[in-house]
C-alpha cells in the first residue's frame, strides 16, 4: 500500500525558511511525477511544484517560482520543496502528491495525481 507522508511544515516569520519532506513506501516510484499542492482555508486545493522522476521536468506555480525549488532524492525515496522568502499568503496546508508519468503531460491538476499524503501545516506570520 503507498503512503505518502509530509514533515516539516510550521510557523514562521514573512521572509523566512522552511523545508518541507514527503517520504514515500510501498510502492515503486521510477514512472512517477511527485508534487506538491496547497489549500488555505475555504479555498481550493491549488497546485505547487513537480518533478519528474529524473529530475530533468520541474514545474512551478507561478505565485512560488524563484522562491520554492523542489528535489528528490530516489535513493531514498524522498522529495523536498526548500521554500524561501515565504509571504502570509503561503499559509495552508501543503500535501504531497504523487502521479504516474502519462505521456509528455507534466501533471499540475489534482486528477492527474494518483496517491496524496496527509498534509502539513504551514503558518507564515506577518
Amino acid at each position: 500500500q503507498v503512503q505518502l507522508v509530509e514533515s516539516g511544515g510550521g510557523l514562521v516569520q514573512a521572509g523566512g525558511s522552511l523545508r518541507l519532506s514527503c517520504a514515500a513506501s510501498g510502492g515503486t516510484f521510477t514512472q512517477y511525477f511527485m508534487g506538491w499542492f496547497r489549500q488555505a482555508p475555504g479555498k481550493e486545493r491549488n497546485f505547487v511544484a513537480t518533478i519528474s522522476w529524473s529530475g530533468g521536468t520541474i514545474y512551478y506555480a507561478d505565485s512560488v517560482k524563484g522562491r520554492f525549488t523542489i528535489s528528490r532524492d530516489n535513493a531514498k525515496n524522498t522529495n523536498y520543496l526548500q521554500m524561501n522568502s515565504l509571504k502570509p499568503e503561503d499559509t495552508a496546508v501543503y500535501y504531497c502528491a504523487a502521479a504516474l508519468s502519462r505521456g509528455l503531460k507534466v501533471p499540475d491538476q489534482k486528477n492527474d495525481y494518483d496517491y496524496w499524503g496527509q498534509g502539513t501545516q504551514v503558518t507564515v506570520s506577518s
